[in-house]
């Protein structure tokens, strides 16, 4: 089955809010934040909300299994050169996933962190003992390391790098793989050569521990490591080489994520998943969206 949606807005009506925003893009699926990706401030879940929000997504055949949180970007496990800020992307984490599993969500997209002045082997090992801190047994989530573009000392732009983690965590069940489509563009990996790179990845990680993939196309050529999402068939990676990704039949039942760029102030979701669905690309749709603007 095909699971697909985008990121949405967790605002004064918290998950309800998102429900009806995935609703109104024609999704089945959706990803989003629990409070701005930048700061620590976070509403407590209405629980009137949570379960109006679980109804709507019953009574709309939204799975809440496939359903996909993302953790804040002011995370970074991966550097612990001021001790006070390293324990509190743990403190925060540890909150975040509590926090999700209070809405009923078992999926975290987590960008494992940059190294910033520390050598890869320091921060991967950061990262490493921030898992292990914070993850606990009865834990019913999956936290999902994003793979990255390698920008700047971004830690997960290497296969081996996300390996390396996933390995060395004591609770393995409790962690996956958020693949990026611009992110594996820009890091070096041919798209058009998706089998091959799966191939690979079931290898060293396992296609069983993917749990997420974000699509989005490129504005960069590959390995460029610059990390700027295009729109679905506007960019380098191209329309029919995500579609391959998206109905490759080794991830049939794994959440597809839109985080493409809004259009002006217009987001472009329910046209782009028009076009998957359809299987048709729209050359005319920042047209379209620029003109609603005006």
């Amino acid at each position: 089955m095909l699971y697909i949606g985008s990121h949405v807005r967790f605002n004064n009506e918290q998950l309800l809010g998102s429900v009806k925003e995935a609703l109104s893009y024609g999704a089945n699926t959706f990803m989003f934040y629990t409070g701005a990706p930048q700061n620590t401030i976070r509403s407590n879940i209405n629980d009137d909300l949570l379960k109006e929000a679980h109804k709507l997504m019953i009574n709309n055949n939204i799975d809440i299994n496939k359903v996909i949180c993302h953790a804040p970007y002011i995370i970074n496990l991966a550097n612990n050169e001021d001790e006070s800020k390293y324990l509190f992307s743990q403190e925060f984490l540890r909150k975040e996933i509590d926090r999700c599993m209070t809405l009923g969500i078992k999926y975290l997209v987590l960008h494992p962190g940059s190294a910033v002045k520390l050598d890869k082997i320091s921060a991967i090992n950061n990262i490493l003992n921030g898992l292990n801190n914070i993850l606990r047994e009865d834990d019913n989530i999956t936290v999902l390391l994003e793979t990255m573009a390698g920008k700047g000392t971004e830690i997960g732009s290497k296969m081996d790098e996300i390996s390396t983690i996933i390995n060395g965590v004591y609770l393995k069940e409790k962690v996956g793989v958020c693949l990026d489509t611009c992110h594996l563009n820009d890091s070096g990996i041919n798209i058009n050569d998706f089998d091959k790179y799966l191939d690979i990845f079931d290898k060293y990680i396992g296609i069983n521990k993917i749990g997420c993939i974000h699509i989005n196309d490129s504005k960069n050529e590959i390995s460029s490591h610059k990390d700027r999402h295009e729109n679905i068939g506007f960019g380098t990676i191209g329309f029919k080489t995500l579609l391959n990704v998206i109905y490759n039949k080794r991830l049939e039942d794994i959440p597809k994520i839109l985080e493409t760029p809004y259009i002006g102030d217009n987001p472009p979701y329910k046209y782009e998943i028009e076009m998957i669905k359809n299987k048709a690309f729209n050359d005319k749709l920042k047209d379209i969206l620029s003109k609603e603007e005006a």
